[in-house]
């Protein structure tokens, strides 16, 4: 539902708004959690790259189980207050504040403890914020339409993530002499990947305050309104069996998304250790496959609308799988590009699809709450996929192995979608 009394043009400036908030944020995953600042940890900062490999694992670990925690219980919160931009501003200006705090990760072991805990804690903000921004997009656009929007923000998305990536690339990583007189002997051309990030986030996030009509203030009181939300998430979860569908996507969910943040996080750490990628080839592949995501994240919002949520999610985690094995396969560099770039056409459309699913089958009266578990079954077990493959590798000494448990989480997440899942 769309809010009442306000005028088409308005509607039409807060969804461009929306979707200019996810250009914004997705330099944060794309750049610190997925490509650079993880590549650059692990050959870096780290004392080896398997002990690297093993300690962001366990980083990324924790901070999933902080998120797994807090997102249900604030989501109920905002559901019981009403507005969700506070929410959003504050977690937003955390985490922009934390990607600054980056560069002083020193490439020294001894700085490695610093870095973990800022990137943790920026990570927790960061996927917390998640939870008010999609609950956002069943207030800008009619039901029928929720796919394309939120594929529109995706794609988006990455084009957002793309072009800091080839701005970092081209002023930074490459140049020589690097701007500002960046010292390369101390690693400050790719440190200064933080301080971008968080002008980037900083500097795009402002069309959303500023454009989108947040939900009116209920008139409660903050601790109030904690209480009845935290009263209202527990009878919610008593009642799950009222809510059976849900229940079953989110456990789909659940599974499915642990496999893809995996893949996301060791994407880059994969290919400089495995693949012995230089960190501007890490860079170079992370644009070409922002390019093929955003593709398909743009182009796949009209399958949602078309053939369903469920449809399209169940495509999308079939071409993770079947362009994922063979990735885990081959051993040479042009190969490894061939079916990563593949792989990323299917990337977007998983999330994008899930994110318009969960707004169409919530119940109105408890959208961010069920944001709040939606975001919940995203991190419920997201410890358990870096956990496992950071053992795995630890364990045979080799990164391989462990990128193979990505395969398994996806594909027990399409199976439970498929057999329990309805689209109602």
């Amino acid at each position: 539902m769309t809010p009442p009394g306000i005028d088409e043009k308005s509607l039409r400036r807060a969804r461009i708004a929306w979707c200019v908030y996810d250009w914004a944020n997705s330099a944060f995953p794309t750049v610190i959690v997925t490509f650079v600042f993880s590549a650059y940890f692990v050959d870096g900062v780290a004392v080896d790259k398997i002990t690297g490999t093993k300690q962001w694992a366990y980083a990324l670990s924790l901070s999933g189980v902080a998120i797994a925690l807090l997102s249900p219980v604030l989501g109920a919160i905002a559901d019981s207050a009403g507005p969700r931009k506070p929410w959003l501003g504050f977690f937003s200006a955390m985490t922009i504040v934390l990607a600054g705090l980056l560069w002083f990760s020193y490439p020294d072991p001894s700085f490695a403890i610093y870095a973990l805990v800022v990137f943790s804690i920026a990570n927790i903000s960061f996927e917390v914020s998640q939870v008010f921004y999609n609950a956002m997009l069943p207030t800008l656009v009619l039901n029928d339409k929720i796919g394309q929007l939120s594929g529109w923000g995706w794609g988006l998305g990455y084009i957002g993530g793309l072009a800091c990536l080839v701005l970092l690339l081209t002023v930074f990583v490459q140049a020589k002499p690097p701007p500002l007189g960046l010292d390369t002997g101390h690693s400050e051309h790719v440190r200064i990947i933080g301080p971008v990030v968080a002008l980037w986030f900083a500097l795009f996030c402002l069309p959303l305050f500023v454009f989108v009509t947040d939900v009116p203030s209920r008139g409660i009181r903050p601790l109030k309104a904690a209480r009845k939300g935290i009263n209202t998430l527990i009878s919610t979860i008593r009642k799950v069996r009222s809510y059976r569908n849900i229940a079953w996507f989110l456990c789909a969910r659940l599974f499915y998304v642990d496999g893809m943040n995996t893949m996301f996080a060791f994407g880059a750490v994969y290919a400089r250790g495995t693949f012995e990628m230089s960190l501007e080839e890490v860079i170079m592949f992370a644009i070409a496959m922002n390019v093929t995501a955003g593709i398909g994240a743009a182009s796949f919002g009209w399958v949602d609308d078309y053939l369903g949520s469920k449809k399209t999610i169940a495509v999308a985690l079939g071409g993770l799988i079947c362009f994922g094995i063979p990735l885990l396969l081959v051993e040479t560099k042009l190969w490894f590009w061939v079916f990563g770039l593949l792989l990323g056409l299917f990337m977007g459309p998983a999330q994008a699809a899930s994110r318009s699913m969960m707004a169409r089958i919530a119940p109105a009266e408890y959208r961010t709450e069920m944001f709040g578990l939606f975001a919940f079954s995203g991190r419920a077990t997201a410890y358990v996929g870096p956990f496992v493959l950071g053992t795995l590798t630890y364990a045979f000494d080799s990164q391989r192995v462990g990128m193979w448990t990505i395969v398994g989480f996806l594909g027990a997440g399409l199976m439970i979608l498929l057999w329990k899942v309805t689209e109602e």
